[in-house]
């Protein structure tokens, strides 16, 4: 091989741009946020189909997403009863926030609206929630 067929081509590329954007998205608009989290349950003998009554939008933008789980990640309620005797659900509430929006100011009013709907089903229905405010990813 003599120098004329060596072709010089260089083994690194020249940095163009921020790569994060790829795996992380923009970090300059909304971002899917949680602001509550738990379980909700009810018998397993009653036919309920909580995951359809209570998935809905609270608010624009806020939504709350029922999940039926195979089995609780518990073995007890702590009023003792076995949670192979009820169908358990998670719950999540997903607000989606602008930036600059402060997803803690959305709470009261979405955890007051959710009480509202969790106070319509019948009373065998039990739930355990918890505020979250951690982003969605």
């Amino acid at each position: 091989m003599t120098d004329e067929d060596h072709d010089e081509t260089t083994t690194s590329a020249p940095y163009q741009r921020d790569d994060r954007d790829l795996w992380e998205g923009p970090q300059d608009g909304p971002k899917a946020i949680k602001l509550i989290q738990g379980y909700v349950w009810h018998p397993r003998e009653q036919e309920l189909a909580l995951d359809e009554s209570l998935s809905t939008e609270l608010e624009d933008d806020v939504h709350v997403l029922v999940d039926a789980m195979p089995q609780a990640p518990f073995t007890f309620f702590e009023n003792g009863t076995m949670s192979a005797t009820q169908q358990v659900y998670q719950l999540t509430v997903v607000a989606i926030v602008n930036p600059g929006e402060d997803p803690a100011r959305l709470l009261t009013g979405v955890a007051e609206r959710l009480q509202e709907a969790l106070d319509k089903t019948p009373p065998e229905v039990g739930w355990q929630l918890m505020d979250d405010l951690r982003e969605v990813g």
